[in-house]
């Protein structure tokens, strides 16, 4: 299967620089005969081509690579490193994309609209950064020449959707029994979850799509949002685990926001610029879409910020009422946002910060632990501890795991002696006993009885 990978890699590098080769021969051609409009083209198609031959190369030696160490010592470590290298790559392009919806937004908000502002500007406004003094101007539709060096801003987001699904299919399909998968909320196969997973993806779009084409009334659409949104936040609770849940939900968000750019906003914008080159004045709705989708875009990126580290907060995708926990935070840190869009308009709201806070507060209270009491007259030692978790942690927590999937101790904790179990008791006890999601997934079936022994045990602790 190696060699097959191999020389299917080869014949597509291949072909790609065949193509790389003819393009830079007719890129040499157009800026003979000086053909703006055909260099243009060049231009795109190089980009193209660049990105297909940088994504071969790494998915190829990747995919190559995998086959000569499946089943070896090296798999893991092959994997822990390939999830790295891509959450890098998503991180950086997410970073970039929401800078810039961020930016723009911020552009929008704050534009100098009545004050000495040309008839065919909609605004503009005066910054200074960096030690230099910017000036920035916004068209009611189009300038009367498109310039030739116009930037688009796209790639941002289709790098982001792409690193982030690569991610997802790392971390949650590859694993699906580990991370996907949780048989005490559904017993599903990895093929069953895998296409709940992708089939969800691309009705959620659709729905979200017509509501956007269909729905003009802005009280309607809100509620029809959120209802959307509840749907999916309890929907992806009642079918994978808390932890593949939580990045579902976020995961959706993003699709959304990515195809929000991909059939909506880029589309319309290339319409305008194409009916601009050619002297005509663009179609004003084309603009319009593009602008609320960008809007509705500038309102998911913090609750997709939250999902994207909600995997390291086990007190919120492990609570009994995970899904109620993330609409909590979902909807205050878009409350958050909203605050701040309405402060860049110098518009002030005195309700909506104060109640977006006491949402996210809320969430905070909610997930609190319990102080276990009852069936606490026995004093439990740390030696007792630690047989259970050597019975039921060690797999994974140790210097030297046996587990398949970890060769290494998950970010280095390790429980072989009582010393290191009494460190770090504040974190057993928040993953054994208050989310209990540790033992992963349970697989070593760690029994209530000894998450209450462990309860037991930390309490007293604190009394010590």
């Amino acid at each position: 299967m190696g060699i097959v990978a191999l020389i299917s890699w080869l014949i597509a590098m291949v072909a790609v620089s065949v193509m790389t080769y003819k393009l830079h021969h007719k890129r040499k051609e157009a800026v003979a005969n000086e053909d703006e409009s055909l260099l243009l083209k060049i231009k795109y198609k190089q980009n193209v081509v660049y990105t297909l031959v940088v994504s071969i190369a790494i998915i190829g030696a990747s995919v190559i690579y995998y086959f000569f160490v499946k089943n070896t010592v090296y798999e893991s470590h092959f994997f822990q490193w390939l999830n790295l290298f891509v959450r890098w790559i998503h991180i950086t392009f997410g970073i970039a994309w929401i800078g810039a919806s961020f930016y723009f937004v911020f552009l929008e908000n704050a534009l100098n609209r009545t004050k000495d502002v040309r008839n065919e500007l909609a605004g503009n406004l005066w910054a200074v950064h960096g030690g230099g003094f910017y000036y920035v101007e916004k068209y009611k539709l189009a300038p009367k020449k498109i310039p030739k060096d116009l930037h688009w801003f796209k790639y941002e987001a289709y790098f982001t959707w792409l690193s982030g699904f690569t991610l997802l299919m790392i971390v949650y399909y590859f694993n699906a029994k580990s991370y996907l998968i949780d048989t005490n909320v559904l017993d599903l196969t990895p093929f069953q979850a895998i296409g709940i997973s992708s089939i969800s993806f691309i009705v959620g779009w659709i729905v979200y799509d017509q509501f956007c084409k269909r729905i003009t009334n802005k009280i309607a659409f809100i509620i029809s949002m959120l209802l959307f949104v509840v749907f999916f936040a309890w929907f992806y609770s009642q079918v994978f685990s808390g932890r593949a849940a939580y990045i579902h939900f976020g995961a959706l968000l993003g699709t959304l926001m990515a195809a929000n750019v991909f059939f909506v906003i880029i589309p319309g914008q290339k319409r305008m610029v194409a009916a601009a080159l050619k002297g005509e004045q663009p179609n004003p709705e084309d603009g319009k879409a593009a602008f609320i989708r960008s809007y509705t875009n500038n309102y998911f990126t913090l609750p997709v910020l939250f999902v994207m580290i909600s995997n390291h907060f086990p007190s919120t995708f492990g609570h009994t009422y995970q899904w109620l926990v993330l609409l909590i935070i979902t909807f205050g840190s878009a409350g958050v946002k909203h605050y701040l869009n309405l402060r860049e308009k110098e518009q002030l709201s005195i309700w909506v910060f104060p109640i977006s806070i006491l949402m996210l507060l809320a969430a905070a209270y909610v997930t609190a632990p319990t102080i276990k009491s009852e069936g606490c007259e026995e004093q439990v030692t740390t030696t007792e501890v630690h047989a259970i978790i050597q019975n039921r942690c060690v797999t994974c927590h140790s210097s030297k795991p046996t587990d398949k999937v970890w060769k290494v101790a998950p970010n280095g904790v390790k429980y072989d002696t009582e010393e290191q179990i009494l460190n770090l008791k504040n974190k057993i006890f928040q993953r054994v006993v208050v989310s209990k999601n540790m033992p992963f997934a349970n697989q070593t079936k760690m029994t209530q009885e000894e998450r209450d022994i462990i309860a037991c045990w930390f309490n007293q602790q604190l009394k010590k």
